[in-house]
């Protein structure tokens, strides 16, 4: 007498190797998706905690063919200090004043108006950044 094998049934005795490997790629896939999250808010908690001191413009006026003023409103802690760099550019676009203005008043919010010489008439002021703390040398 001869003995027909039959297969086994699929799937009742443990999962293919197809399934394992599914399952592999998933876990996979889950750990790279959750330390790329992990590296996007790491980022952003870092960028928005780096950020000790902060500036805008609120409006400028040149006031001769000499001198630019510009109204500046900076938030920072009330024990730090920092500087704010802003500048003036003639009509073609080209820098006619740079000038760094040190802000260490023991306040939170700082309303002033800061004026700069420039080497030729201004037709608009700009605010390139602030930085805290250091020197504005």
């Amino acid at each position: 007498m001869t003995a027909l094998r039959e297969a086994t049934p699929e799937g009742r005795y443990g999962r293919s190797r197809d399934e394992q490997a599914d399952r592999k790629l998933r876990v996979v896939g889950a750990v790279l998706g959750a330390a790329l999250v992990g590296v996007i808010v790491w980022i952003g908690v870092d960028y928005i905690g780096g950020t000790d001191i902060s500036a805008e413009l609120i409006k400028s006026k040149v006031v001769s063919d000499e001198r630019a003023e510009a109204h500046l409103e900076v938030h920072k802690d009330k024990d730090s200090g920092g500087f704010c760099t802003v500048r003036a550019l003639d009509a073609a676009g080209s820098e006619v004043a740079r000038k760094d203005f040190r802000f260490d008043q023991h306040v939170g919010r700082v309303d002033e108006v800061v004026a700069l010489r420039t080497t030729a008439r201004a037709s608009a002021v700009e605010l390139v950044g602030c930085t805290s703390g250091g020197s504005a040398g």
